[in-house]
């Protein structure tokens, strides 16, 4: 997954300005390389974890290190993000449970109060809250470079060159995230989510993070096009709610 060589440049004009210049790219609807795109998104979910093992062999070795990039050992990003038109709180946190529970769930739940103020989705939030901890019981989360909005309308295929992606709402995360959006809407096939599990297998309680993630695009569709995302959104609050009883069983 390259990054290509965008540009800004002077705008030739007398009243200031810029340009961006991006290269054209023939680009079709993604089929047959589904599975690379899947394979490549593992890679881009590895290499800072593979950052993280290098640094710590290297603390237990004496002598010279080579040059290496400097893995990310916190959440978030440098810069404000937007997923859809809405901006992402990016603010590094050292732990992920507290940035996605107060930077992105809490956030939209606070936008969903001041645009709607629905009351149902408004109860059902503390009891959302209570059942987070228990989706991480025993789970090591670390920090990976994510795509933030890998819908399969942000992805395609470039003949001869392989899969692109494109319009992302980059921060540092857990690896599933990027999984949730990517089987909304019509979703990416199982060949996409084939690939990936090859390099990235499944942990224990991915299911259930799989509906809790998807519940913050839910809520931020919600907050972006309005009523016809509340019942959707509510029945995911009812049953991530729900999954804090069910782990006590």
């Amino acid at each position: 997954m390259d990054a290509r060589g965008e540009q800004v440049l002077d705008a030739p004009r007398e009243d200031g300005g810029a340009l961006l210049v991006m290269e054209y790219m023939e680009m079709h609807s993604l089929s047959k390389q589904e599975a690379e795109l899947g394979q490549q998104l593992a890679r881009l979910h590895l290499s800072n974890l593979r950052l993280l093992d290098d640094e710590e062999r290297s603390e237990s070795r004496v002598g010279a290190e080579k040059e290496t990039p400097k893995a990310i050992r916190q959440f978030g990003f440098p810069v404000t993000t937007c997923c859809g038109y809405l901006p992402l709180d990016n603010a590094w946190n050292d732990e992920w449970l507290p940035l996605f529970a107060r930077q992105r769930l809490q956030s939209q739940m606070e936008m969903l109060e001041k645009r709607h103020g629905d009351r149902e989705a408004l109860s059902l939030w503390p009891q959302v809250e209570r059942a987070l901890p228990h989706l991480f019981q025993g789970l090591e989360v670390r920090p990976s470079l994510l795509h933030g909005d890998l819908w399969s309308g942000n992805a395609a295929e470039v003949e001869g060159e392989g899969p692109v992606v494109f319009d992302p709402a980059c921060f540092y995360g857990h690896h599933e995230f990027d999984l949730a959006i990517s089987s909304m809407f019509g979703g990416l096939g199982n060949k996409f989510f084939a690939g990936y599990h090859q390099l990235v297998p499944k942990e224990a309680g991915f299911e259930r993070r799989h509906v809790l993630y998807q519940l913050f695009h839910y809520l931020n569709h919600w907050n972006h096009f309005g009523q016809s995302y509340r019942t959707s959104s509510l029945s995911l609050m009812r049953k991530v709610a729900a999954m804090a009883s069910e782990s006590k069983d």
